[in-house]
């Protein structure tokens, strides 16, 4: 008996490690989500509350990374990420024949907007969109797959060995120590113009955008190198501006498929 609560604690442990290191951890993701709510309408607030049945968009923001775990939703794990090297472009590189993560987008986009959908198939693809315009504010979530978009780019967080994508997943917000909640609040207090300058664009000027925050984070840090309070200090920013231009962006598409 011991033996086999031994495997099944094992095989969780693994299955939790393979996946928490996929994306913005949780706490970014719900932040993503409660900004997104500061920037809707009350129309795409009504029609968001019916198919959540009142769940807000931070309780749904991690529902895709819940279902990882589901071997009947396995096509959409390519969806969280765009890969492809430094030089090229999205464009002209080949694209993964099991899709990405801006199909991913334009999915979920088609399926919320089509009065034909379900009820049913709306709210799922709506829980599916909110996480993954939070994935395209991840820096190495437009990296390259040869090393899985920093996946295999071993370093240290404070001492603990990690990888470069672990690090803007989750370590530097949760070394941040603000809930979700906290972070949300706290975002940066912008301008009119810059406002409508984050708001500006489509799903694949944003991953462009974030490409161009990726290409610098493969510079951030050496192999094996040790990272602490230093590089917290000069990224922690950044990440919490990625999370708010993701909130941001959210509400933009949100209040079009409902407006």
């Amino acid at each position: 008996m011991k033996k086999i609560s031994f495997l099944l604690l094992f095989v969780f442990l693994n299955t939790y490690i393979s996946y928490s290191s996929d994306d913005w951890g949780k706490t970014g993701h719900r932040a993503t989500g409660e900004i997104a709510e500061k920037y809707l309408t009350k129309k795409a607030k009504k029609e968001i509350d019916k198919l959540l049945n009142g769940y807000s968009l931070a309780f749904v923001s991690t529902y895709a990374d819940d279902i990882k775990s589901d071997n009947a939703y396995k096509k959409y794990y390519t969806w969280h990420y765009v890969n492809f090297p430094i030089g090229s472009t999205y464009e002209s590189h080949s694209k993964n024949e099991k899709g990405d993560l801006i199909e991913g987008i334009n999915t979920c986009i088609k399926f919320l907007k089509d009065k034909n959908s379900s009820n049913k198939d709306k709210a799922f693809h709506l829980k599916m969109l909110v996480h993954f315009i939070g994935d395209l504010h991840q820096p190495l979530h437009i990296g390259k797959a040869g090393d899985r978009g920093g996946n295999d780019i071993k370093v240290q967080w404070f001492y603990k060995d990690t990888n470069l994508h672990a690090v803007w997943d989750s370590k530097m917000i949760d070394g941040y120590g603000m809930s979700y909640t906290e972070l949300a609040i706290s975002a940066q207090k912008l301008s009119k113009q810059q406002l409508e300058f984050i708001q500006n664009g489509t799903p694949v000027d944003w991953m462009n955008d974030s490409r161009k925050l990726c290409e610098e984070v493969y510079t951030s840090a050496e192999v094996g190198e040790n990272l602490r309070y230093r590089y917290s200090y000069d990224y922690m920013d950044t990440v919490r501006l990625q999370l708010q231009k993701g909130g941001i962006r959210l509400a933009t598409i949100l209040n079009d498929i409902f407006s």
